[in-house]
């Protein structure tokens, strides 16, 4: 088994310790390459830094894509490292501090506004530094994507500000320069005909709430939502009737109804989840009452997701590896190396036989990994991580 062109076991030797993530930089400039094939060539493409803020991973990207979305101040700085321009990072999230904002907003990074009450806080913030915030109104829409992992739109909401109070919001702002509106409903969907459908409601609630907007909307983020097949249940999302229909939407809708905005799509699993792999080594080999696990020495202290608890209604192992096969198929379960029944890596998978010393490699590793796991769970090590 090879990443990034390196046998596994020459590059756990590289990297000089187990567990490890380990990102392959070809497959993530492939993988921007294709869907910009797709895509209306006047869209922009973000990157949604949260799904893996890696430092040497987020420069890479800043070569492939046009814009950044952060979470937080550390992911803020992270992006303002790179050549993206502080005018193209968004910031985006519920709870932002007051130091936040004042970061973000002497920065001239766009802060994407969740609430009325994140809405006064930036008009004071600006006030006191003597800056124009650069604003854009995030929308929890009246609507929600079916078939998305999370939903992220729709009813009540800790994200944005319901579309119905848009206007009265807009009629509040002063100080501001509001540059206009992130509107995202679901993520980690894998089908083309519901995205195609958030897309068109997206658009059409953009331009209803435009009518109310104080100034011509300059700014439209469409969200985004692709998911990642991470079993062999799922279908691979098929991202050309996506770029058809959002060349359709472009078209019909948002250019003659919206002439200045510039339309931005956000991504982040899609473009770095199946880039990444979890190499993790078996430490312990061990039957009970006929059934074999392999104890290896990571866990969901490093990869949550793999293990099933983060946001998994029905667990599904992940695909998992063993990284110099050659012995005979077998039944096995994977766990990790925590004091908990929670750290499941691999439940009753067919793997070649594996023994102590053995490598194993879970794959889909590339989004929310190693920053959506509890690393300090029991004082392991953290984890190192590379860029191939």
């Amino acid at each position: 088994m090879r990443i990034g062109g390196i046998p596994v076991d020459r590059l756990a030797e590289r990297v000089g310790s187990t567990p490890f993530f380990a990102y392959d930089r070809a497959l993530v400039t492939a993988r921007v390459a294709a869907l910009r094939a797709v895509l209306p060539p006047d869209l922009r493409l973000g990157y949604a830094v949260k799904a893996n803020p890696m430092p040497a991973l987020v420069q890479h990207l800043s070569g492939l894509v046009d814009a950044f979305d952060v979470a937080s101040a550390g992911e803020m700085r992270t992006a303002l490292d790179t050549t993206i321009p502080a005018e193209h990072i968004s910031f985006a999230g519920p709870g932002k501090t007051d130091a936040e904002l004042s970061q973000a907003v002497a920065a001239g990074v766009l802060v994407e506004v969740e609430s009325e009450n994140e809405a006064r806080r930036i008009v004071a913030t600006g006030e006191r530094l003597g800056i124009t915030p650069r604003i854009a109104v995030r929308v929890n829409p009246d609507f929600s994507v079916k078939g998305s992992g999370m939903r992220m739109g729709g009813g009540p909401q800790q994200f944005g500000v319901d579309a119905e109070r848009v206007p009265a919001l807009f009629k509040e702002l002063s100080d501001v320069d509001i540059l206009g509106l992130h509107i995202f409903a679901g993520s980690q969907c894998l089908r083309a005909d519901v995205l195609c459908e958030a897309q068109r409601q997206t658009a059409d609630l953009a331009v209803r709430l435009a009518e109310s907007a104080p100034v011509p909307i300059r700014y439209l983020n469409l969200g985004g939502g692709f998911g990642i097949p991470y079993s062999d249940r799922d279908e691979p999302l098929d991202p050309r009737p996506i770029g058809a229909n959002l060349a359709d939407v472009l078209a019909r809708t948002i250019r003659p109804n919206l002439p200045s905005a510039t339309v931005h799509i956000e991504l982040g699993r899609y473009l770095v989840g199946e880039s990444g792999f979890y190499v993790t080594r078996v430490v312990d080999r061990k039957e009970s009452r006929g059934k074999v696990f392999l104890v290896v020495d990571g866990g969901m202290h490093h990869q949550l997701a793999a293990s099933g608890n983060l946001g998994q209604v029905i667990r599904r192992n992940y695909p998992l590896a063993v990284g110099t096969p050659g012995g005979p198929v077998e039944r096995v379960t994977v766990v990790g190396s925590l004091c908990t029944p929670l750290d499941l890596l691999g439940d009753d998978v067919l793997l070649p036989r594996a023994d102590v010393g053995d490598l194993i490699v879970v794959y889909q590793a590339g989004a929310y990994g190693l920053t959506a796991s509890p690393t300090n769970f029991l004082s392991h090590p953290a984890p190192v991580e590379t860029l191939i």
